[in-house]
């Protein structure tokens, strides 16, 4: 995964191979696929100076992308909701 930064001061549309089309705010950071940095579209932005790119972004595994492999931290005990009703 590769990491682009969109250096203008408005939100821009990269568009993406298969048609598709990622849209990312001002200096906003996002990933694209490896072989999405080599399409004509994307490469004219990076000739015009609206994006650079950053290089390779974090890996995410599928168990990251689930949730299964993050610590969660409680910071206090469990939360208790009371029933409704006379008491």
């Amino acid at each position: 995964m590769k990491e682009i930064r969109n250096v203008t001061a408005r939100p821009i549309r990269v568009p993406l191979p298969g048609g598709k089309t990622l849209f990312v705010g001002p200096a906003k950071v996002a990933q694209i696929a490896d072989k999405a940095t080599e399409h004509a579209g994307l490469q004219k932005l990076v000739t015009e100076g609206s994006i650079e790119i950053l290089g390779e972004g974090e890996q995410v595994t599928g168990a990251e992308k689930r949730g299964v492999a993050r610590e969660k931290t409680s910071g206090g005990p469990k939360s208790f909701r009371r029933g409704t009703g006379d008491r």
